[in-house]
């Protein structure tokens, strides 16, 4: 399809899981294994994501893993509002993440939106 890297949705996604994991670092030592570990996890599989489809061979796929990467950004979403519950984080390093994650979900509903419409 095209090249992962020159999209900027995907550079978004991996920007903030960069953010995610410098963030989560500093987590209880409690939490490297639980909520850390699940936030990591969903963070890189948006890009991940986003990545795979492009790597596909028809726009179907694209589509699918675009979707994916969807899921995988509303599981964060709910993972920094739990964060958020329990003081891990601020409201103010919430917002911050909550806003990144937001362009990123605007941006694949977009891509989504506009495949569907291709095919």
């Amino acid at each position: 399809m095209q090249d992962f890297k020159n999209l900027i949705v995907w550079q978004k996604a991996h920007e903030l899981a960069i953010r995610v994991y410098k963030r989560t670092a500093l987590f209880p030592k409690e939490e490297l294994y639980g909520l850390a570990s699940q936030m990591r996890r969903a963070s890189v599989s948006i890009s991940a994501n986003i990545s795979e489809g492009c790597g596909r061979e028809t726009t179907k796929d694209y589509a699918h893993f675009l979707q994916i990467a969807k899921g995988s950004a509303s599981e964060l979403e709910n993972y920094l509002l739990l964060c958020r519950a329990l003081g891990v984080l601020s409201n103010e390093e919430m917002e911050g993440l909550q806003s990144h994650l937001t362009e990123i979900q605007k941006m694949l509903f977009s891509m989504l939106k506009k495949l569907r419409s291709i095919s």
